[in-house]
């Protein structure tokens, strides 16, 4: 049974110092989470990213090789314009992406690493909403990332990644999911609305490859959109949402 789309959005935790955001492709967080990351560096928090691929295979007209450098380019502009400094890849293969152990121990790793409290990632379902179908990248990454969680503090899981170094980080206390058709959590968009569009403007050559519409029209109606459709249930404020777990 699906929430009633009254229900009230509740204010994201604050009380949290580091966040990691893994996702699977260039451009996933910028469909709708960038504009919480700004307000979230602004406050002098720390957010990284870990992606699982560079993107590869999501322009027709672009060979893999030549995409793949030309995504993680624009991807590493976009991040920057919303006081993202740290990004990393995995380098698992663009479409192919596999749920499993050997996902599971690269995001658990990742965590280890960054030792976030907050860990943020995109809609682990099979639809959107019910409407449209996922994809098979984002229900293996998304999935994954919220199985990571709970492995990247048990140290009998993927003991290898202790003998290399990365000791157990049990202090992961959310997982948020954006893109999620039952949010639970919202944050205010407008402080970080302008630089949401700034930062999904930079994945210009995916852009003009998706659509004929004219870029900066696109990014702003889809934003600004996103953004407002949720303002109903937080206070009238546009918003990013999240369907956030409690660990």
């Amino acid at each position: 049974m699906t929430e009633p789309t009254s229900t009230r959005l509740e204010p994201m935790p604050g009380d949290w110092r580091r966040a990691l955001a893994v996702v699977a492709h260039p451009d996933d967080l910028e469909y709708g989470c960038s504009a919480a990351i700004a307000s979230w560096t602004d406050e002098g928090r720390e957010v990284a990213y870990v992606l699982a691929t560079r993107g590869e295979a999501g322009i027709d007209t672009l060979a893999p090789a030549e995409c793949g450098a030309l995504r993680e380019r624009e991807q590493r502009a976009s991040a920057a314009v919303v006081g993202v400094g740290e990004v990393e890849f995995l380098d698992h293969r663009d479409g192919v992406i596999e749920y499993g152990t050997a996902l599971r121990r690269d995001i658990a790793a990742a965590i280890r690493r960054h030792r976030p409290e907050l860990v943020i990632t995109l809609n682990h379902r099979d639809t959107w909403g019910g409407v449209a179908w996922n994809t098979p990248d984002h229900v293996a990454v998304g999935r994954a990332t919220l199985d990571a969680a709970g492995d990247a503090g048990n140290r009998w899981i993927f003991p290898e990644l202790t003998e290399q170094g990365l000791e157990p980080w049990d202090g992961v206390r959310w997982v948020a999911v954006t893109g999620s058709s039952s949010p639970t959590h919202a944050v205010d968009a407008s402080p970080g609305l302008e630089r949401a569009v700034r930062s999904l403007l930079e994945h210009r050559t995916y852009i003009e490859a998706l659509t004929d519409e004219d870029p900066q029209t696109y990014v702003r109606r889809f934003l600004v959109g996103y953004a407002e459709a949720a303002a109903e249930r937080f206070g009238g404020k546009p918003a990013v949402t999240f369907e956030v777990f409690g660990r």
